[in-house]
């Protein structure tokens, strides 16, 4: 399984991600809208869960509602901020936004924070434009 810095995979990452643009989206989050986001099936969504619950990353309350925690919220606010700017990079480059989107959430956890950096730089000096492309 691949982990990123700190030691979270990436299917972890995902599930984090996912259960804060859902929160954004609806303001509570259940585990059937955790699957329907990532189109997996209800038990995957249940055991990863639990692996988020026993590592600190997710709580939930009395009518099963998935809340991030704190060190949660800040791994699926780094992974949701690098697949937003490098969904604007790839769309700059002429990629459809369909395909960016795509294309961001595979490498999103495999880029090197160096390399990230690096994407964000050269994006400000040629394309001042782009704004939301600042870096961290």
């Amino acid at each position: 399984m691949d982990r990123n810095q700190e030691g979270v995979s990436k299917t972890r990452e995902d599930y984090l991600e996912a259960i804060l643009m859902i929160w954004e989206r609806q303001g509570y989050v259940r585990s059937v809208d955790v699957a329907e986001q990532l189109g997996v099936a209800k038990p995957s969504v249940t055991y990863t869960t639990k692996r988020l619950r026993e590592n600190g990353y997710i709580t939930a309350d009395p009518n099963g509602m998935l809340i991030l925690t704190d060190t949660g919220r800040e791994i699926a606010e780094r992974v949701y901020d690098r697949h937003q700017k490098l969904t604007a990079f790839f769309e700059a480059l002429g990629v459809s936004s369909g395909q960016a989107r795509i294309d961001a959430c595979k490498v999103e956890h495999d880029l090197s924070e160096e390399t990230y950096r690096a994407v964000l730089r050269h994006v400000q000096k040629y394309r001042p434009d782009l704004e939301k492309m600042e870096t961290l």
